[in-house]
C-alpha cells in the first residue's frame, strides 16, 4: 500500500503503483462521451496518465489546464486526465474551460484505480483517485510513475514530460 497526505495528514492507497519498466495495466475507463477509453486506444502513442481525486478541486482543474497546454506541443502522445468524476461532469469542464488537447476519462465503472495502486482507502476521500502521473511509452512500458506526496499539491509536470524523452 501506498502513502500520501490530505491536509498534512497520511493517507492510503489500496497498493502498490506500477513500477517503471513494467508493462503499464491494461484498462478501460469511460471518456466524455460514455465511450470506452482504453490503453490499447492509443497503441503506438506515448500516454501521459494525469490522475486525480475530482475535477472540482482548484488543484485538480490547474492540472488539467495544465496538461493540456503542455499536450499541444508533445509529439505522438496522448494525455488521459482520469478521476473518479462522471464522464458529464469532466465534459463540462473541459466544454466551459476549452480543454481540446487531453481526453478526460472517468473509472466510475472501472478498475483502473485498483489497478494502478491509486484507489484510495481511507480518508474523506476514500473510493477517490490519489493524484498521481504515469507515463507510457509507445510499446506500453511504464517510463514513469508519480505519488504526488500531498493531494493538494500539483504534479511534477517537468519531470512527467521530461519521461518522454
Amino acid at each position: 500500500m501506498a502513502e500520501t497526505k490530505f491536509k498534512g495528514n497520511p493517507i492510503h492507497t489500496n497498493g502498490d503503483l506500477p513500477a517503471v519498466g513494467d508493462q503499464a495495466p491494461a484498462f478501460t475507463v469511460t471518456g466524455a462521451n460514455l465511450a470506452d477509453v482504453t490503453l490499447g486506444d492509443f497503441a503506438g502513442q506515448r500516454v501521459v496518465l494525469n490522475v486525480f481525486p475530482s475535477i472540482d478541486t482548484g488543484v485538480c482543474a490547474t492540472s488539467v489546464r495544465k496538461f493540456n497546454e503542455l499536450a499541444a506541443g508533445l509529439d505522438n502522445t496522448a494525455v488521459v486526465c482520469v478521476s473518479a468524476d462522471l464522464p458529464f461532469a469532466l465534459g463540462r469542464f473541459c466544454g466551459a474551460e476549452g480543454i481540446e488537447n487531453v481526453s478526460v476519462a472517468s473509472t466510475f465503472r472501472s478498475d483502473f484505480a485498483t489497478d494502478y495502486g491509486v484507489k484510495l482507502t481511507d480518508s474523506p476521500l476514500a473510493g477517490l483517485c490519489a493524484r498521481s502521473v504515469f507515463v507510457v511509452d509507445a510499446d506500453g512500458t511504464l517510463v514513469y510513475s508519480e505519488l504526488v506526496p500531498e493531494t493538494g499539491q500539483e504534479p511534477d509536470y517537468d519531470a512527467a514530460v521530461a519521461a518522454l524523452g
